[in-house]
């Protein structure tokens, strides 16, 4: 049993005067306050409490160590009051990826920064799923399945990966309309997270593998816009990553049918028992921003 438990018993049967008042007033069975106060008087090697038939008295062991005890559990309730209402302090680090870190979580810091002025955040940029614990990050946000189940996430929204092509690129050399159709077009492939020259599709018969020669490669996803956008060809990436070029029509979305299921975005953290009161912070005011954009909900 947890020794301020203990503490917190034995005053209890002082104050109400027998073992029934204090589990009354404690919400607990008779046996528990009996067996509580057997093993800590057992611990000591005195007795704390005479019993009686009529009545219970502290001994004076007993009367010294709940003065004693008083003073400790009043100091430990005023310590975990301070720390449950004093202002958020400290250095808050997070990571996400490059582009959605641009797009999306830097300006969800700003605000938060204006919210906790006493607080530092370090945003860490990184297309990288860097180890929470190794790299001492408090909280991630993350595209994709988590392989590590020791994680907690909390789920925020989902991205599909897409086809785009400029409307230019189109009017030249026509949309696919197959993922077959792809071995003819000019294709821009991304090399940042790929390890082999493939596009993977979901068709009604299960899923359909092209294997690709592109024109472009490059391990940056801005320039895979920019190119998709200059007419190079078809570049696939994540759909919160053309949203603004899909909306203003200067790229088409090309196959959504076939696109593959979509990947979850989440919040992460490391598990254990108990959360940081910024960390908590931080996901009470990032969830419900992150939830009503409409980027990560295609």
């Amino acid at each position: 049993m947890d020794r301020f438990d203990e503490l917190t018993i034995l005053v209890a049967i002082v104050d109400e005067g027998s073992l029934a008042g204090a589990a009354r007033r404690l919400h607990r069975s008779g046996p528990a306050i009996t067996r509580a106060l057997n093993a800590l008087e057992d611990r000591i090697g005195t007795r704390l409490i005479q019993r009686t038939t009529r009545r219970l008295a502290p001994t004076e062991q007993g009367l010294y160590l709940v003065e004693r005890a008083r003073a400790l559990l009043a100091d430990y309730e005023a310590a975990t009051h301070r720390a449950a209402i004093e202002p958020l302090r400290g250095l808050l680090r997070i990571t996400a990826p490059v582009q959605f870190g641009r797009k999306h979580v830097a300006a969800l810091v700003e605000r938060f920064l204006d919210a906790y002025p006493e607080l530092q955040v370090e945003l860490v940029l990184n297309d990288r799923n860097l180890d929470l614990i190794e790299e001492g990050l408090d909280l991630a946000i993350r595209i994709g399945v988590l392989p590590d189940s020791s994680l907690i996430a909390s789920r925020v929204g989902e991205v599909r990966r897409v086809l785009v092509a400029s409307p230019a690129y189109l009017a030249l050399r026509g949309s696919p309309t197959s993922p077959a159709d792809l071995t003819r077009h000019d294709t821009i492939f991304g090399t940042a997270r790929a390890t082999a020259r493939e596009w993977r599709f979901g068709t009604r018969d299960g899923e359909a593998i092209v294997r690709l020669t592109p024109r472009f490669l490059v391990n940056d996803t801005e320039a895979q816009l920019l190119a998709a956008r200059a007419g190079r060809g078809i570049a696939r990436v994540l759909s919160y990553q053309a949203a603004d070029d899909l909306a203003a029509g200067t790229l088409i979305r090309l196959m959504s049918e076939l696109e593959p299921a979509p990947l979850p975005v989440q919040l992460v953290v490391s598990g254990g028992r108990y959360m940081a009161p910024k960390v908590r912070a931080f996901l009470d005011h990032a969830g419900p921003a992150l939830r009503a954009l409409p980027a990560i909900h295609s």
